[in-house]
């Protein structure tokens, strides 16, 4: 369960950082940077993954895209699954994952 929530806050922090948590890392018992990942993918108004994506401990989560865990299995090269999140249109033209890097986002 534990390395669960520690390859799905590998993703968050891979995917978004630069946002302050430290109090959420020393409740949770994660390291602060995997807090901050988990906090912003958590944020409707930030990273909102839990609209489209099931997230182990997450609320109110979405069935349209896969479930984001064994994310460093799934991608081992960190510089793709950054690519991925920042334009998935680059893997996939017919992709319904919105774009956030195009989009400023």
């Amino acid at each position: 369960m534990k390395g669960t929530r520690i390859l799905l806050s590998s993703l968050l922090v891979t995917v978004i950082a630069a946002f302050s948590s430290i109090t959420l890392a020393q409740e949770s018992g994660l390291s602060a940077e995997l807090a901050q990942g988990k906090a912003i993918a958590f944020d409707r108004r930030k990273g909102n993954c839990l609209a489209c994506h099931y997230i182990q401990g997450g609320a109110l989560m979405g069935t349209t895209g896969p479930g984001l865990v064994a994310m460093k299995q799934r991608f081992p090269d960190r510089q793709r699954l950054i690519t991925q999140v920042t334009d998935a249109r680059l893997n996939n033209k017919n992709t319904i994952m919105p774009p956030f890097g195009a989009h400023g986002i």
